[in-house]
């Protein structure tokens, strides 16, 4: 990330002065590194429980009454059962955590009743609900592994992920947006919507028996109309099993009692920012731990009520304020159920900052007192949207997280008490029980404050990519002492006390005419311009330097700023050869209405580059000397 300038600085460090909450610091490397590698603390001993453990012995036995989960879309009693107290009749779904568990129990039991076995792999595409919730400890509860899909996939995508992992169930609801799932799938495939419940019989699905449905209409009516002729279908409501003195319950003790905390429970797809995904197997022991360390670097408590983030490991309560992202429902979650910590990328803030104001300049008056901490990541956080988030958003202990799916996802997190500039210029310290370090092309440990790729190791590393062990040993590789590592493919700098400042991709870097320029640092001078929302730079073929400058701006509102306006931020904010030799605004000159980007927000740099090659071969978007 780029220094900020000396007036924004000196405004942040005072700033900084407001954050005065005792947070559990990272432990500072024994006197200032001159090399580039760094091992996180180790004096408080890893968490060795499997997740459904932990869950029952730390989280539901101390905080059983306390507040777990607040849907404000959802009815109170979605899936009927027995009648709880739903925190005081609340007119929404509001479950503490002993009404969470027994949601996650009857789950349990209800997925051995349908044949899910130990192992077998667990297709889930919806967005955040109380049903995503459940099956998330109730499949961890008997050892199946639960695989998130991507809500955005189209049909050929889904197949392909389904038959890479041989998911035998899949839970979906109807649609999210535009995309209709269960239709989509029976009209693509008609043996699919001729199959029984539990025997589905598609060549194309090569291991797909369940096909279970959750109802996220709001009409039962319409519902009933959603799945009427797909013969196969399961309603999610009849999967759960009540009844606590059947051979079901025994069962899932039993197999609670035998699980491993080293067996993989979940399965993510990394987000293809740059190619096609590929299966992440995450076990017990990774998401445990990493859960517990991101929670401690935002002091989190039992007191706390998170937007949108599963840290129930805290014994904090989660509010989903809607299935999707929605800047609406995101405020009146903050305002209503009075959260005090909210996460996302950048691109999620920016939505949240404008919806806040469009509000008050119509009036209204929007409480977020209570708001103080949360996470920025995803991508880097401009200078500029780190101060409106603290003193509109009243986020002054606002932390930012680096990772990877492939490791769990945190390894390097700042501290609510770091100072600000701090929490803007660097991804923060490594985390305890994590090593990492930057090397160069031949492997060797950089100096600080020279950039390197970034390698960590540690529990947080994956297991592998599911069935695929060639592009498995392609980034993990163990090092002569017999340490494996995770070649990360992002370039780094880290200073003499461990921060780390990530400055790109590796083959995000723009090589001009030989000297390597980093898109994050144009981004962040870019950004800090109010006329400017978003920005993403990627490489541009050249005749003359190999590689320029290509710029996409996402405007202001309805700001006109010009091309030449662009590069000139650039040119006065940096030195001259990190200027843009192309600007394409989105959505003008026949260009896409929007910045291409994976469902977590990140912008697609290997589709951006796709265009502005075409774009430039046609001439369109040139400013300053271009040259090809």
């Amino acid at each position: 990330m780029h220094r900020a300038p000396a007036r924004a600085r000196l405004a942040l460090r005072r700033l900084s002065t407001r954050s005065t909450t005792s947070a559990n610091s990272h432990a500072h490397q024994p006197g200032p590194l001159t090399l580039s590698e760094v091992a996180g603390p180790t004096h408080s001993p890893l968490v060795e429980k499997t997740l459904p453990a932990f869950f029952r012995d730390d989280v539901v036995r101390v905080h059983g009454s306390r507040p777990a989960l607040v849907a404000p879309k959802e009815r109170p009693r979605p899936f009927g059962g027995p009648r709880g107290r739903n925190l005081g009749d609340a007119p929404h779904l509001a479950w503490d955590f002993g009404e969470f568990d027994r949601h996650v129990q009857a789950l349990a039991r209800g997925l051995l009743g349908m044949g899910v076995k130990k192992g077998d792999r667990v297709g889930v595409i919806m967005g955040n609900n109380s049903a995503y919730a459940c099956l998330q400890w109730a499949c961890a509860s008997i050892g199946a592994i639960l695989v998130t899909l991507n809500p955005a996939y189209r049909l050929p995508e889904l197949i392909k992920t389904l038959n890479l992992v041989g998911a035998s169930h899949l839970f979906v609801v109807p649609h999210i947006r535009k995309s209709a799932y269960v239709r989509t799938l029976c009209d693509a495939f008609p043996a699919l919507a001729n199959s029984a419940p539990g025997d589905i019989q598609e060549a194309a699905l090569l291991e797909l028996k369940n096909l279970v449905v959750v109802d996220n209409t709001g009409d039962f009516k319409l519902f009933q109309e959603e799945i009427a002729d797909v013969r196969p279908a399961i309603d999610f409501r009849e999967v759960l099993v009540w009844r606590e003195d059947g051979a079901e319950k025994r069962r899932v003790e039993e197999l609670t009692a035998g699980l491993d905390n080293g067996e993989v429970i979940n399965m993510q797809f990394t987000s293809g920012t740059t190619g096609a995904p590929k299966a992440v197997s995450l076990t017990h022991r990774n998401l445990l731990n990493n859960g517990l360390a991101i929670g401690r670097c935002m002091g989190l408590t039992e007191k706390d009520i998170l937007c949108n983030l599963a840290a129930w490991t805290h014994g904090a309560c989660i509010v989903y304020p809607s299935e999707i992202f929605d800047p609406p429902s995101i405020v009146d979650a903050v305002t209503q159920e009075h959260c005090t910590a909210l996460h996302g990328v950048p691109t999620h803030f920016l939505g949240v900052l404008a919806e806040v104001q469009r509000r008050r300049e119509e009036g209204q008056m929007i409480d977020v007192r209570r708001l103080r901490t949360g996470i920025a990541a995803g991508s880097p956080i401009p200078t500029e949207l780190m101060k409106q988030l603290i003193e509109r958003l009243n986020l002054t202990e606002l932390t930012v997280a680096y990772g990877m799916t492939e490791t769990s996802p945190v390894t390097f997190h700042s501290v609510t008490n770091d100072p600000v500039i701090k929490r803007i210029e660097t991804v923060g310290q490594i985390l305890p029980h994590v090593r990492a370090k930057l090397v160069d092309p031949e492997g060797n440990v950089v100096p600080i404050g020279k950039p390197g790729e970034l390698l960590t190791a540690g529990y947080v590393l994956q297991k592998g990519y599911w069935n695929d062990e060639e592009q498995t040993d392609r980034v993990m590789k163990r090092d002569a002492e017999g340490t494996l590592w995770m070649h990360t493919g992002d370039e780094g700098i880290m200073d003499e006390e461990g921060y780390l400042r990530i400055v790109g991709r590796i083959k995000d870097i723009i090589i001009r005419g030989g000297e390597n320029l980093f898109p994050v640092q144009i981004e962040n001078v870019l950004t800090v311009h109010p006329e400017i929302r978003e920005a993403a730079v990627v490489s541009v073929p050249d005749v003359k330097y190999g590689e320029v400058v290509g710029a996409w701006i996402v405007r202001e509102g309805n700001e006109s700023m010009s091309k030449e306006e662009v590069r000139r931020v650039v040119v006065e904010g940096m030195n001259p050869q990190n200027a843009p030799t192309w600007v394409w605004f989105v959505g003008e000159d026949g260009t896409p209405d929007e910045l291409p980007k994976t469902a977590s927000g990140k912008v697609q740099k290997h589709i951006l580059r796709d265009w502005s090659k075409e774009l430039a071969r046609k001439g369109v978007g040139a400013v300053g000397r271009a040259s090809s």
